[in-house]
Protein backbone atom coordinates (compact mmCIF):
# COMPACT_ATOMS: atom_id res chain seq x y z
CA UNK A 1 0.00 0.00 0.00
CA UNK A 2 1.47 3.33 -1.06
CA UNK A 3 2.07 5.84 1.72
CA UNK A 4 0.05 9.05 1.42
CA UNK A 5 -2.61 11.01 3.29
CA UNK A 6 -5.44 8.86 1.93
CA UNK A 7 -3.99 5.54 3.10
CA UNK A 8 -2.95 6.45 6.66
CA UNK A 9 -6.03 4.97 8.27
CA UNK A 10 -5.48 1.62 6.53
CA UNK A 11 -2.12 0.67 8.01
CA UNK A 12 -1.94 -2.22 10.43
CA UNK A 13 -1.68 -1.53 14.15
CA UNK A 14 2.06 -2.12 14.27
CA UNK A 15 2.67 1.22 12.55
CA UNK A 16 1.86 4.38 14.47
CA UNK A 17 0.41 7.19 12.39
CA UNK A 18 -0.38 10.85 13.08
CA UNK A 19 -3.72 11.28 14.78
CA UNK A 20 -3.59 15.06 14.60
CA UNK A 21 -5.27 16.94 11.75
CA UNK A 22 -2.41 17.83 9.39
CA UNK A 23 -4.68 20.26 7.52
CA UNK A 24 -4.68 22.42 10.64
CA UNK A 25 -0.86 22.57 10.83
CA UNK A 26 0.90 25.63 9.43
CA UNK A 27 4.59 26.05 8.68
CA UNK A 28 6.48 28.10 11.24
CA UNK A 29 9.81 26.42 10.42
CA UNK A 30 11.58 26.37 7.06
CA UNK A 31 14.26 23.69 6.94
CA UNK A 32 17.19 23.40 4.53
CA UNK A 33 18.57 19.89 4.02
CA UNK A 34 15.74 17.37 4.34
CA UNK A 35 17.88 14.26 4.58
CA UNK A 36 17.77 11.21 6.79
CA UNK A 37 19.07 12.90 9.91
CA UNK A 38 16.59 15.79 9.88
CA UNK A 39 13.72 13.38 9.34
CA UNK A 40 14.91 11.08 12.15
CA UNK A 41 15.54 13.94 14.57
CA UNK A 42 14.13 17.48 14.41
CA UNK A 43 11.08 16.54 12.34
CA UNK A 44 10.41 13.66 14.73
CA UNK A 45 10.47 16.01 17.75
CA UNK A 46 7.99 18.37 16.08
CA UNK A 47 5.82 15.36 15.22
CA UNK A 48 5.84 14.35 18.89
CA UNK A 49 4.61 17.80 19.87
CA UNK A 50 1.87 17.72 17.26
CA UNK A 51 0.80 14.30 18.49
CA UNK A 52 0.41 15.81 21.98
CA UNK A 53 -1.86 18.52 20.62
CA UNK A 54 0.82 21.22 20.65
CA UNK A 55 2.75 23.27 18.09
CA UNK A 56 0.19 23.41 15.27
CA UNK A 57 1.85 26.66 14.11
CA UNK A 58 5.28 24.99 14.01
CA UNK A 59 4.95 22.64 11.07
CA UNK A 60 7.94 22.30 8.75
CA UNK A 61 8.40 23.42 5.16
CA UNK A 62 11.36 21.51 3.74
CA UNK A 63 13.69 23.06 1.17
CA UNK A 64 16.03 21.37 -1.29
CA UNK A 65 18.85 23.45 -2.78
CA UNK A 66 21.06 20.89 -4.51
CA UNK A 67 20.19 19.24 -7.85
CA UNK A 68 20.26 15.86 -6.07
CA UNK A 69 17.34 17.05 -3.90
CA UNK A 70 14.97 16.73 -6.86
CA UNK A 71 14.30 13.11 -5.94
CA UNK A 72 13.28 14.12 -2.42
CA UNK A 73 10.86 16.66 -3.89
CA UNK A 74 9.31 13.95 -6.05
CA UNK A 75 8.93 11.57 -3.10
CA UNK A 76 7.52 14.29 -0.85
CA UNK A 77 4.96 15.30 -3.48
CA UNK A 78 3.89 11.68 -4.08
CA UNK A 79 3.52 10.95 -0.35
CA UNK A 80 2.02 14.26 0.82
CA UNK A 81 5.30 14.84 2.70
CA UNK A 82 4.70 11.74 4.84
CA UNK A 83 7.47 9.21 5.49
CA UNK A 84 8.19 6.31 7.81
CA UNK A 85 10.73 6.36 10.64
CA UNK A 86 11.85 2.90 11.77
CA UNK A 87 13.89 2.72 14.98
CA UNK A 88 15.86 -0.53 14.94
CA UNK A 89 16.73 -2.18 18.25
CA UNK A 90 19.72 -4.48 18.61
CA UNK A 91 17.42 -7.47 19.27
CA UNK A 92 15.73 -7.06 15.89
CA UNK A 93 12.62 -5.24 17.13
CA UNK A 94 11.41 -2.16 15.25
CA UNK A 95 9.47 0.86 16.52
CA UNK A 96 7.83 2.26 13.42
CA UNK A 97 5.92 5.51 12.96
CA UNK A 98 4.73 7.63 10.07
CA UNK A 99 5.93 11.21 10.62
CA UNK A 100 3.62 14.05 9.58
CA UNK A 101 5.37 17.22 10.74
CA UNK A 102 6.73 18.16 7.30
CA UNK A 103 3.74 19.66 5.51
CA UNK A 104 5.35 21.25 2.46
CA UNK A 105 8.48 20.85 0.33
CA UNK A 106 10.02 23.42 -2.01
CA UNK A 107 12.78 22.78 -4.54
CA UNK A 108 14.80 25.96 -4.87
CA UNK A 109 16.31 25.33 -8.35
CA UNK A 110 12.80 25.30 -9.84
CA UNK A 111 11.49 28.38 -8.03
CA UNK A 112 13.97 30.23 -5.80
CA UNK A 113 11.56 33.11 -5.25
CA UNK A 114 8.97 30.78 -3.73
CA UNK A 115 11.57 29.69 -1.18
CA UNK A 116 12.54 33.28 -0.43
CA UNK A 117 8.93 34.38 -0.01
CA UNK A 118 8.21 31.43 2.27
CA UNK A 119 10.97 32.60 4.61
CA UNK A 120 10.00 36.25 4.25
CA UNK A 121 6.41 35.48 5.31
CA UNK A 122 5.49 36.64 8.81
CA UNK A 123 4.42 33.10 9.74
CA UNK A 124 8.00 31.81 9.41
CA UNK A 125 9.79 32.17 12.74
CA UNK A 126 12.68 29.68 12.43
CA UNK A 127 14.92 28.70 9.53
CA UNK A 128 16.77 25.53 10.47
CA UNK A 129 19.71 23.82 8.80
CA UNK A 130 21.19 20.37 8.30
CA UNK A 131 23.44 21.24 5.38
CA UNK A 132 26.45 19.14 6.59
CA UNK A 133 29.73 20.36 7.99
CA UNK A 134 30.88 21.44 4.53
CA UNK A 135 27.77 23.49 3.80
CA UNK A 136 28.87 26.50 5.83
CA UNK A 137 31.60 27.47 3.35
CA UNK A 138 34.29 28.25 5.92
CA UNK A 139 37.83 27.09 6.61
CA UNK A 140 38.20 24.76 9.58
CA UNK A 141 41.70 26.10 10.19
CA UNK A 142 41.12 29.85 9.84
CA UNK A 143 37.36 30.08 10.40
CA UNK A 144 37.14 32.43 7.43
CA UNK A 145 34.18 32.44 5.04
CA UNK A 146 35.26 31.47 1.52
CA UNK A 147 34.35 34.58 -0.43
CA UNK A 148 36.02 33.20 -3.56
CA UNK A 149 33.60 30.27 -3.87
CA UNK A 150 32.15 30.67 -7.40
CA UNK A 151 28.61 29.95 -6.20
CA UNK A 152 28.92 32.66 -3.54
CA UNK A 153 30.37 35.13 -6.05
CA UNK A 154 27.50 34.41 -8.43
CA UNK A 155 24.85 34.91 -5.74
CA UNK A 156 26.31 38.31 -4.86
CA UNK A 157 25.92 39.62 -8.41
CA UNK A 158 23.09 42.18 -8.77
CA UNK A 159 19.93 40.50 -10.06
CA UNK A 160 21.36 37.01 -9.66
CA UNK A 161 19.09 33.97 -9.71
CA UNK A 162 19.99 32.78 -6.25
CA UNK A 163 21.22 29.21 -5.83
CA UNK A 164 22.95 28.91 -2.44
CA UNK A 165 21.51 28.61 1.02
CA UNK A 166 23.29 31.85 1.92
CA UNK A 167 21.84 33.75 -1.00
CA UNK A 168 18.29 32.53 -0.41
CA UNK A 169 18.27 33.05 3.36
CA UNK A 170 19.90 36.47 3.31
CA UNK A 171 17.57 37.73 0.57
CA UNK A 172 14.60 36.59 2.69
CA UNK A 173 16.02 38.51 5.65
CA UNK A 174 16.45 41.58 3.45
CA UNK A 175 12.79 41.42 2.46
CA UNK A 176 11.73 41.05 6.09
CA UNK A 177 13.80 44.09 7.02
CA UNK A 178 12.19 46.11 4.23
CA UNK A 179 8.73 44.99 5.37
CA UNK A 180 9.33 45.89 9.01
CA UNK A 181 9.37 42.30 10.24
CA UNK A 182 11.80 40.90 12.78
CA UNK A 183 14.37 38.40 11.53
CA UNK A 184 13.65 34.73 11.94
CA UNK A 185 15.96 32.60 14.09
CA UNK A 186 18.59 30.66 12.15
CA UNK A 187 18.97 27.32 13.93
CA UNK A 188 21.86 25.08 12.89
CA UNK A 189 21.52 21.37 13.62
CA UNK A 190 24.85 20.31 12.10
CA UNK A 191 27.79 18.60 13.79
CA UNK A 192 30.05 21.60 14.14
CA UNK A 193 31.50 22.94 17.36
CA UNK A 194 29.69 26.21 18.05
CA UNK A 195 27.30 25.61 15.16
CA UNK A 196 25.24 28.67 16.07
CA UNK A 197 28.33 30.87 16.18
CA UNK A 198 29.49 29.46 12.83
CA UNK A 199 26.07 30.08 11.29
CA UNK A 200 26.06 33.65 12.58
CA UNK A 201 29.57 34.29 11.27
CA UNK A 202 28.96 32.84 7.81
CA UNK A 203 25.50 34.28 7.17
CA UNK A 204 26.40 37.74 8.43
CA UNK A 205 29.60 37.70 6.37
CA UNK A 206 27.56 36.97 3.25
CA UNK A 207 25.07 39.67 4.25
CA UNK A 208 27.90 42.17 4.77
CA UNK A 209 29.14 41.52 1.25
CA UNK A 210 25.61 42.12 -0.02
CA UNK A 211 24.61 45.06 2.18
CA UNK A 212 26.52 46.17 5.31
CA UNK A 213 23.39 47.73 6.81
CA UNK A 214 21.55 44.43 6.45
CA UNK A 215 24.36 42.59 8.20
CA UNK A 216 24.27 45.09 11.05
CA UNK A 217 20.51 44.57 11.43
CA UNK A 218 20.86 40.78 11.43
CA UNK A 219 23.58 40.95 14.08
CA UNK A 220 21.56 43.29 16.27
CA UNK A 221 18.13 41.68 15.90
CA UNK A 222 18.74 38.06 14.91
CA UNK A 223 19.44 34.89 16.86
CA UNK A 224 21.64 31.88 16.12
CA UNK A 225 21.23 29.29 18.89
CA UNK A 226 23.88 26.63 19.37
CA UNK A 227 22.73 23.02 19.51
CA UNK A 228 24.01 19.49 19.97
CA UNK A 229 22.19 16.79 18.03
CA UNK A 230 22.62 13.02 18.20
CA UNK A 231 21.06 10.03 16.50
CA UNK A 232 22.93 7.57 14.30
CA UNK A 233 21.06 7.60 11.00
CA UNK A 234 22.57 5.61 8.12
CA UNK A 235 21.79 6.26 4.50
CA UNK A 236 18.51 4.59 3.54
CA UNK A 237 19.19 1.44 1.54
CA UNK A 238 16.97 -0.62 -0.74
CA UNK A 239 17.08 -3.28 1.98
CA UNK A 240 15.30 -0.92 4.40
CA UNK A 241 12.61 -0.15 1.82
CA UNK A 242 12.08 -3.85 1.13
CA UNK A 243 12.01 -4.87 4.79
CA UNK A 244 9.50 -2.13 5.59
CA UNK A 245 7.30 -3.48 2.83
CA UNK A 246 7.69 -7.08 4.04
CA UNK A 247 6.91 -6.24 7.67
CA UNK A 248 4.01 -3.84 7.17
CA UNK A 249 2.89 -4.06 3.52
CA UNK A 250 3.83 -0.39 3.38
CA UNK A 251 5.22 1.19 0.21
CA UNK A 252 7.37 4.15 1.26
CA UNK A 253 9.73 5.41 -1.45
CA UNK A 254 12.18 6.99 1.03
CA UNK A 255 11.80 5.85 4.65
CA UNK A 256 14.36 6.52 7.36
CA UNK A 257 15.91 3.92 9.66
CA UNK A 258 17.87 4.85 12.75
CA UNK A 259 18.87 3.82 16.23
CA UNK A 260 16.51 4.18 19.21
CA UNK A 261 18.85 6.60 21.02
CA UNK A 262 18.26 10.31 20.45
CA UNK A 263 19.47 13.49 22.09
CA UNK A 264 19.06 17.18 21.38
CA UNK A 265 20.53 19.93 23.53
CA UNK A 266 19.40 23.38 22.41
CA UNK A 267 20.36 26.89 23.50
CA UNK A 268 17.29 28.91 24.48
CA UNK A 269 17.94 31.85 22.14
CA UNK A 270 15.14 32.69 19.67
CA UNK A 271 13.82 35.93 18.18
CA UNK A 272 10.19 34.97 17.58
CA UNK A 273 9.55 32.13 19.98
CA UNK A 274 9.98 28.39 19.50
CA UNK A 275 8.12 25.11 19.93
CA UNK A 276 7.98 23.74 23.48
CA UNK A 277 10.69 21.21 22.66
CA UNK A 278 11.32 20.54 26.35
CA UNK A 279 7.90 18.82 26.45
CA UNK A 280 9.23 16.03 24.21
CA UNK A 281 12.64 15.36 25.73
CA UNK A 282 14.84 18.13 24.32
CA UNK A 283 17.30 19.62 26.83
CA UNK A 284 16.82 23.38 26.50
CA UNK A 285 19.78 25.04 28.22
CA UNK A 286 21.64 28.33 28.56
CA UNK A 287 24.98 26.89 27.42
CA UNK A 288 25.31 24.01 24.98
CA UNK A 289 29.12 23.97 24.95
CA UNK A 290 29.79 21.15 27.48
CA UNK A 291 27.31 18.80 25.77
CA UNK A 292 28.57 19.75 22.33
CA UNK A 293 32.22 19.04 23.16
CA UNK A 294 31.20 15.72 24.74
CA UNK A 295 29.38 14.58 21.63
CA UNK A 296 31.81 15.84 19.00
CA UNK A 297 34.96 14.59 20.75
CA UNK A 298 33.55 11.30 22.03
CA UNK A 299 30.95 10.12 19.52
CA UNK A 300 31.91 11.87 16.28
CA UNK A 301 35.67 11.62 16.75
CA UNK A 302 35.28 7.96 17.77
CA UNK A 303 33.50 7.32 14.50
CA UNK A 304 36.63 8.60 12.77
CA UNK A 305 38.80 6.53 15.12
CA UNK A 306 37.11 3.31 14.04
CA UNK A 307 36.36 3.91 10.37
CA UNK A 308 39.78 4.14 8.66
CA UNK A 309 41.43 1.47 10.80
CA UNK A 310 38.29 -0.62 10.36
CA UNK A 311 38.15 -0.29 6.60
CA UNK A 312 41.85 -1.04 6.19
CA UNK A 313 41.39 -4.11 8.40
CA UNK A 314 38.70 -5.43 6.06
CA UNK A 315 35.51 -4.41 7.87
CA UNK A 316 32.66 -2.82 5.91
CA UNK A 317 29.93 -2.47 8.56
CA UNK A 318 30.29 -0.35 11.68
CA UNK A 319 28.82 -2.87 14.11
CA UNK A 320 31.39 -5.45 13.03
CA UNK A 321 34.21 -3.06 13.90
CA UNK A 322 32.73 -2.09 17.27
CA UNK A 323 32.14 -5.72 18.23
CA UNK A 324 35.83 -6.51 17.71
CA UNK A 325 37.44 -6.35 21.21
CA UNK A 326 40.62 -4.79 19.82
CA UNK A 327 38.69 -1.87 18.34
CA UNK A 328 36.40 -1.46 21.37
CA UNK A 329 39.46 -1.29 23.60
CA UNK A 330 41.09 1.28 21.31
CA UNK A 331 37.98 3.47 21.22
CA UNK A 332 37.58 3.44 25.00
CA UNK A 333 41.26 4.22 25.48
CA UNK A 334 40.99 7.19 23.11
CA UNK A 335 37.88 8.45 24.88
CA UNK A 336 39.23 7.95 28.41
CA UNK A 337 42.85 9.03 28.00
CA UNK A 338 42.79 11.71 25.32
CA UNK A 339 39.27 13.05 24.67
CA UNK A 340 37.76 13.21 28.17
CA UNK A 341 40.52 15.42 29.66
CA UNK A 342 39.68 18.07 27.02
CA UNK A 343 36.01 18.27 28.04
CA UNK A 344 34.21 20.63 30.40
CA UNK A 345 32.00 19.29 33.21
CA UNK A 346 28.74 18.12 31.62
CA UNK A 347 25.71 18.77 33.88
CA UNK A 348 23.50 15.73 34.36
CA UNK A 349 25.67 13.34 32.34
CA UNK A 350 27.57 10.31 33.67
CA UNK A 351 30.50 10.31 31.24
CA UNK A 352 31.51 6.75 32.09
CA UNK A 353 28.04 5.49 31.27
CA UNK A 354 27.86 7.70 28.17
CA UNK A 355 31.07 6.20 26.77
CA UNK A 356 29.91 2.66 27.51
CA UNK A 357 26.62 3.42 25.75
CA UNK A 358 28.50 4.70 22.70
CA UNK A 359 30.21 1.35 22.21
CA UNK A 360 26.82 -0.38 22.57
CA UNK A 361 25.28 1.97 20.02
CA UNK A 362 28.09 1.43 17.53
CA UNK A 363 27.67 -2.34 18.03
CA UNK A 364 23.95 -2.44 17.13
CA UNK A 365 23.82 -5.01 14.27
CA UNK A 366 20.40 -3.83 13.09
CA UNK A 367 21.57 -0.36 12.07
CA UNK A 368 23.98 -1.75 9.46
CA UNK A 369 25.75 1.57 9.15
CA UNK A 370 28.59 1.38 6.65
CA UNK A 371 32.22 2.11 7.43
CA UNK A 372 32.48 3.90 4.09
CA UNK A 373 29.83 6.44 5.17
CA UNK A 374 31.94 7.37 8.18
CA UNK A 375 35.05 7.65 5.98
CA UNK A 376 33.40 10.17 3.65
CA UNK A 377 34.12 13.91 3.72
CA UNK A 378 36.98 13.45 6.17
CA UNK A 379 38.47 16.86 5.40
CA UNK A 380 35.32 18.40 6.90
CA UNK A 381 35.16 16.05 9.86
CA UNK A 382 38.68 15.44 11.14
CA UNK A 383 39.57 19.18 11.52
CA UNK A 384 36.35 19.89 13.42
CA UNK A 385 36.11 16.78 15.63
CA UNK A 386 39.54 15.24 16.17
CA UNK A 387 42.21 17.90 15.63
CA UNK A 388 40.83 20.06 18.49
CA UNK A 389 41.53 17.13 20.86
CA UNK A 390 45.13 16.94 19.62
CA UNK A 391 45.64 20.71 19.83
CA UNK A 392 44.25 20.93 23.37
CA UNK A 393 46.45 18.08 24.58
CA UNK A 394 49.49 19.56 22.89
CA UNK A 395 48.82 22.84 24.70
CA UNK A 396 48.30 21.07 28.03
CA UNK A 397 51.04 18.45 27.74
CA UNK A 398 48.45 15.67 27.48
CA UNK A 399 48.71 12.43 25.47
CA UNK A 400 48.15 12.53 21.70
CA UNK A 401 49.31 9.08 20.54
CA UNK A 402 45.91 7.55 19.82
CA UNK A 403 44.27 10.58 18.19
CA UNK A 404 47.35 11.14 16.06
CA UNK A 405 47.26 7.50 14.96
CA UNK A 406 43.72 8.15 13.73
CA UNK A 407 45.02 11.01 11.58
CA UNK A 408 47.65 8.65 10.19
CA UNK A 409 44.98 6.05 9.44
CA UNK A 410 43.07 8.68 7.44
CA UNK A 411 46.24 9.52 5.51
CA UNK A 412 46.81 5.81 4.76
CA UNK A 413 43.16 5.37 3.70
CA UNK A 414 43.46 8.42 1.42
CA UNK A 415 46.03 6.56 -0.67
CA UNK A 416 43.00 4.96 -2.31
CA UNK A 417 43.86 1.26 -1.94
CA UNK A 418 43.35 -1.15 0.95
CA UNK A 419 45.87 -3.62 2.33
CA UNK A 420 44.91 -6.19 -0.33
CA UNK A 421 45.48 -3.65 -3.08
CA UNK A 422 41.78 -3.22 -3.78
CA UNK A 423 40.73 0.32 -4.75
CA UNK A 424 39.04 2.56 -2.20
CA UNK A 425 36.53 5.11 -3.46
CA UNK A 426 37.56 8.35 -1.76
CA UNK A 427 34.54 10.59 -1.16
CA UNK A 428 35.78 14.03 -0.17
CA UNK A 429 35.40 17.53 -1.56
CA UNK A 430 39.20 17.91 -1.31
CA UNK A 431 39.89 14.55 -2.97
CA UNK A 432 41.81 16.07 -5.87
CA UNK A 433 44.36 17.67 -3.56
CA UNK A 434 44.47 15.11 -0.73
CA UNK A 435 44.93 11.89 -2.70
CA UNK A 436 48.07 13.08 -4.54
CA UNK A 437 49.56 14.14 -1.19
CA UNK A 438 48.73 10.74 0.33
CA UNK A 439 50.42 9.01 -2.59
CA UNK A 440 53.62 10.98 -1.90
CA UNK A 441 53.92 9.96 1.73
CA UNK A 442 55.89 6.74 1.30
CA UNK A 443 58.74 8.94 0.07
CA UNK A 444 57.78 12.01 2.12
CA UNK A 445 56.02 10.89 5.35
CA UNK A 446 54.83 14.42 6.20
CA UNK A 447 53.38 15.26 2.76
CA UNK A 448 49.76 14.77 3.87
CA UNK A 449 49.92 16.78 7.10
CA UNK A 450 51.90 19.56 5.39
CA UNK A 451 48.57 20.67 3.89
CA UNK A 452 48.05 23.77 6.04
CA UNK A 453 44.57 24.36 4.67
CA UNK A 454 43.49 21.23 6.56
CA UNK A 455 46.02 20.86 9.37
CA UNK A 456 47.08 24.44 10.06
CA UNK A 457 50.37 24.66 11.93
CA UNK A 458 50.40 21.09 13.27
CA UNK A 459 53.21 20.33 10.81
CA UNK A 460 55.38 22.69 12.89
CA UNK A 461 54.82 20.73 16.12
CA UNK A 462 57.63 18.23 16.61
CA UNK A 463 55.73 16.01 19.05
CA UNK A 464 52.77 15.66 16.69
CA UNK A 465 54.99 14.98 13.66
CA UNK A 466 56.96 12.34 15.57
CA UNK A 467 53.82 10.49 16.69
CA UNK A 468 52.25 10.79 13.25
CA UNK A 469 55.19 9.49 11.26
CA UNK A 470 55.64 6.60 13.69
CA UNK A 471 51.99 5.54 13.26
CA UNK A 472 52.08 6.00 9.49
CA UNK A 473 55.24 3.88 9.19
CA UNK A 474 53.58 1.11 11.20
CA UNK A 475 50.50 1.24 8.95
CA UNK A 476 52.70 0.85 5.90
CA UNK A 477 54.99 -1.83 7.35
CA UNK A 478 52.66 -3.87 9.55
CA UNK A 479 49.08 -2.96 8.61
CA UNK A 480 46.13 -1.49 10.48
CA UNK A 481 45.39 -4.29 12.90
CA UNK A 482 49.01 -4.77 13.95
CA UNK A 483 49.29 -1.00 14.43
CA UNK A 484 46.33 -1.03 16.80
CA UNK A 485 47.82 -3.94 18.68
CA UNK A 486 51.06 -1.99 19.02
CA UNK A 487 49.16 0.98 20.47
CA UNK A 488 48.00 -1.21 23.37
CA UNK A 489 51.58 -1.63 24.60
Amino acid sequence: MKLNSHTLADFIEDVEVPTYDRSEVTAGIVHFGVGGFHRAHQAMYVDRLLQQGEASEWGICGVGVLPADRKMREVMEAQNCLYTLALKHSDGAWDTRVIGSIIEYLFAPDDPDAVIEKMAAESTKIVSLTITEGGYNFSATTGEFDTANPAIVADLEPGAILSTTFGLVVEALARRKDRGLKPFTIMSCDNIEGNGHIAESTFTTFARLKDPALAKWITAEGAFPNSMVDRITPVTTLEVVQELSARYALDDQWPVAGEPFTQWVLEDKFTLGRPAFEHVGVQVVDDVTPYELMKLRLLNASHQALCYFGYLSGYRLVHEVAQDPLFAEFLLAYMDDEATPTLQPVPGIDLGEYKKTLIERFSNPEIRDTVARLCAESSDRIPKWLLPVIRTNLDNGGPITLATAVVASWARYAEGADEQGQPIEIVDQLKDSLVPLALEQKDDPTAFIANRAVFGDLIDNERFVTEYTKALASLHEHGARATLEGLRD
